[in-house]
């Protein structure tokens, strides 16, 4: 569950006369920010109690319409009851909100009955999603759902920061008349868990949340805030879905440099922090506005980008290999030579001395030993590596910070709601140099990995070094594919296929 996410718990309770139904929805901080003016109608700052009684009127008449009972095919309306809208403590100094709607509808089970129910209440919003039912007077057979709340009707929830929010919108269930015990499904009280990692992140994310909501704010509380934003960002991007392997693996791909690595981790930064301050910005002036809505756009959209740069990969990597076999057929194999230095002469810099490799282990020309010479109109044509383009590295560091953490998001609402907005703005920034600490590193070990692996299947000359070396022609190509993949993958994560 995240700071997104606007929860809903319907409890359902059967008897000969009826159906009532106590809906609960809970609203987590950035949707209760964003209701806050609404409720606030003359703006003084503060929701006073009438105008938090016509707020839950105006809600709890919209929640009983989206509500739908059908009992034997026959559709019955809720009534509204009773109703009351409340503020609870949220993270890092916000609120969240409560609303309590009694609802009742009347239908006669004298027989046996079939109902059926559907909570249609915001259904594009994400969120927990839970339904109760019990029987007075009626008994339930193999009831789909449970007969008491896993969330003590949204007060508790049994893990924070689940993978798996529970997600029961609808029930049918069959009644017979008359007192008895009511039965239930197997697996209707299963609980989704949160990892071992996730509790640890939300452990530190607490205590984070606690620094950054206290009202005093001293220098040695800002700096361990500042060094909890680093550390959480930095976990963040070790969950998975932040396609850190991606990125290590096109900067390994396409001969990249400890220095690209570097490139990609400063643009994942200012990409991740422009992302949230512009995000807050719009949260803040539109209360309509969907925040999980648009990171489910800019998921899709990261996944797509990566996948078009693994594309991209993949052409250079099969034009250098068709361009390898070509010189192969025109070029004879001989025993190998020494190649000749060449002196590479950068700008404003010292010459720097590097062998001439043709990219074969030999190279003849059939000539006799009479007056040949190279001249610089004589070209081999042999294809060079494929290098790592300043454009892909802005595009893959673009694609990894694209999304804004709801937990960053969070942070610097908080911190303009207390009047530290330039707090909350390095706040925001350290915890998008936590993110790109972990995607620079992952790129880092890739790329020794890969220089060092190199250079052990230069040196075998033996029949497993030839195959060793086959296969690491292979690789860029590997590479790629495995590019393509999962940047589809995080594009139907983001749209929510899979």
């Amino acid at each position: 569950l995240g700071n997104f996410t606007v929860n809903h718990y319907d409890g359902l309770r059967f008897d000969p006369d009826g159906v009532s139904d106590v809906a609960v929805v809970d609203a987590a901080e950035i949707p209760t920010a964003q209701a806050a003016p609404s409720i606030d109608t003359d703006s003084d700052g503060v929701a006073s109690a009438a105008e938090r009684s016509v707020y839950a009127d105006r809600r709890c008449a919209s929640l009983a319409a989206a509500v739908q009972l059908t009992v034997e095919g026959r559709t019955v309306p809720f009534v509204v009851g009773s109703r009351l809208f409340t503020y609870r403590p949220g993270v890092a100094g916000l609120r969240t909100s409560r609303l309590e709607c009694r609802l009742r509808a009347m239908a006669t089970m004298a027989s046996p009955t079939t109902a059926a129910f559907t909570d249609g209440f915001e259904a594009s919003r994400v969120g927990w999603h839970e339904i109760t039912a019990v029987g007075t007077g009626v008994r339930l057979e193999h009831c789909p759902v449970p007969q008491r709340s896993i969330s003590d009707g949204l007060l508790h929830y049994p893990n924070d920061l689940l993978s798996s929010p529970l997600d029961v919108r609808a029930a049918t269930l069959h009644l017979v008349p008359g007192a008895g015990a009511s039965s239930v499904k197997p697996g209707a009280n299963m609980v989704p868990s949160a990892g071992i990692l996730d509790r640890g992140v939300n452990q530190v994310t607490t205590v984070f949340n606690h620094l950054v909501g206290r009202r005093h704010l001293t220098v040695a509380v800002g700096l361990a805030a500042v060094a909890l934003a680093l550390l959480l960002g930095a976990a963040h991007a070790a969950l998975p879905g932040h396609g850190k392997t991606v990125m290590a693996a096109y900067i390994a791909g396409r001969q990249g440099s400890v220095r690209d690595a570097f490139v990609v981790g400063a643009t994942v930064t200012a990409t991740h922090t422009g992302g949230v301050l512009a995000l807050g910005l719009a949260l803040t002036l539109s209360a309509s506005l969907a925040g999980e809505a648009i990171l489910q756009v800019l998921g899709v959209v990261s996944g797509l980008l990566v996948a078009g740069l693994g594309a991209g990969l993949l052409i250079g990597a099969l034009r250098q290999r068709r361009a390898q076999r070509a010189d192969a057929a025109v070029v004879p194999a001989a025993e190998p030579i020494a190649a000749p230095a060449l002196v590479l002469v950068g700008a404003g810099g010292p010459p720097v001395t590097a062998p001439h490799d043709h990219g074969f282990s030999s190279h003849a020309h059939g000539h006799s030993s009479g007056g040949h010479t190279h001249s610089d109109s004589h070209r081999h044509g042999h294809p060079a590596p494929a290098v790592v383009s300043r454009r892909g590295l802005v595009g893959m560091g673009i694609a990894g910070g694209l999304v804004p953490s709801p937990s960053a998001l969070v942070v610097l609402l908080a911190a303009v709601a207390l009047g530290r907005t330039l707090f909350g703005i390095a706040l925001v920034l350290a915890y998008g140099l936590g993110m790109a600490g972990t995607l620079t590193v992952a790129g880092l070990v890739l790329v020794k990995v890969r220089d060092r692996y190199r250079g052990r299947l230069g040196s075998r000359r033996s029949v497993a070094g030839t195959l060793a070396r086959r296969w690491a022609d292979l690789i860029p190509i590997t590479t790629a594919c495995l590019v393509i993949v999962v940047g589809l993958g995080l594009g139907a994560r983001g749209a929510g296929v899979v």
